[in-house]
């Protein structure tokens, strides 16, 4: 009997390896017309996914996935990470982390068909920016009961 390894598990590798030289390999992972929805971002099709890693790389510091946990059930995935960078104004070894998780629907073939991404903006990356962070942690104090 071949232990076949499971999308989730598959999937998470993909993610866990991804760096800028991955970018040309997208296809083995979405199918052409793949959604694509984040904070900030909905988009459809591959060269708009691409755009949106690329713009990444280009703005991050050797952002990484580390995938906590991973679970599918037949074409649906679900997966829980980490996404640790440096911002290119950090001070040097400074880190910061990203903490969400991504829903996946999967096409026949294996390949990501749908992929949502939910995190919190306000707590996971806007209260790490200078100016706004410190706006944002007043009025997190303010509401809070």
């Amino acid at each position: 009997m071949t232990m076949r390894i499971s999308d989730a598990d598959r999937i998470a590798e993909f993610f866990e390896r991804f760096s800028r030289a991955d970018l040309v390999r997208l296809q083995d992972a979405y199918v052409p017309d793949a959604l694509f929805k984040d904070p900030f971002n909905e988009v459809r099709g591959l060269p708009a996914i691409e755009k949106i890693f690329r713009h990444m790389f280009d703005t991050l510091d050797d952002p990484k996935f580390v995938v906590r946990h991973r679970m599918s059930q037949g074409r649906e995935c679900w997966l829980a990470w980490d996404m640790v960078f440096r911002f290119k104004s950090s001070k040097p070894g400074q880190q910061e982390v990203i903490r969400g998780a991504s829903h996946l629907m999967l096409a026949d073939d294996g390949r990501i068909a749908e992929h949502r991404d939910y995190w919190d903006a306000a707590e996971e990356l806007y209260e790490k920016l200078p100016v706004l962070g410190a706006l944002m942690r007043w009025l997190k104090r303010k509401i809070a009961t």
